[in-house]
């Protein structure tokens, strides 16, 4: 049976961004996948009941998507306001959508509070980054599935490959 892959709604093209912007990927892969009805398209923020536009979001002091999970860590927008317990709301909605589509994967959009794999920013909203992961990517991947971010097509292209072939 062919793997599902929960994908971001900003890389499959939707305007869902904290600026209302998209950060569409164009691949041969990912569109046969599309036609295929292999992705399953998320947006923990918007599934949380942010807006779009938003004020942007950062996982407060350089504490990474773990932290917060472990309540050790907030999520702050820009006007101050803690919004972690939508970050939750949001990372705990996008595995539900994974377990229910038997998602096996997931290609989110890095530098992300909640999708970023990769890097996430570090808190101080001056457009610095870490390594790091944030909320919901590192959810899915305390739950099995395998996360990678959109400069990583190419590697899960490859990985669900070989995931297919056994």
């Amino acid at each position: 049976m062919p793997s599902k892959i929960l994908i971001s709604a900003c890389l499959a093209g939707f305007s869902v961004r904290y600026n209302a912007t998209n950060k569409a990927l164009v691949n041969s892969t990912l569109q046969q996948w599309q036609e295929e009805h292999r992705l399953v398209v998320c947006c923990p923020e918007l599934a949380a009941g942010f807006s779009t536009p938003r004020p942007p979001a950062e996982i407060a002091a350089g504490a990474k998507g773990a932290d917060v999970i472990a309540l050790k860590a907030r999520v702050i927008d820009a006007t101050g306001s803690d919004i972690t317990a939508q970050y939750l709301l949001g990372a705990q909605l996008a595995l539900k959508t994974a377990r229910l589509h038997d998602c096996r994967f997931a290609l989110l959009s890095d530098r992300s509070p909640s999708c970023g794999s990769q890097t996430i920013y570090d808190g101080s909203f001056s457009g610095q980054t870490q390594p790091g992961s944030g909320v919901t990517a590192e959810l899915l991947r305390q739950h099995g599935i395998e996360v990678f971010c959109e400069h990583q097509v190419e590697a899960l292209i490859e990985r669900v490959k070989a995931a297919e072939k056994r």
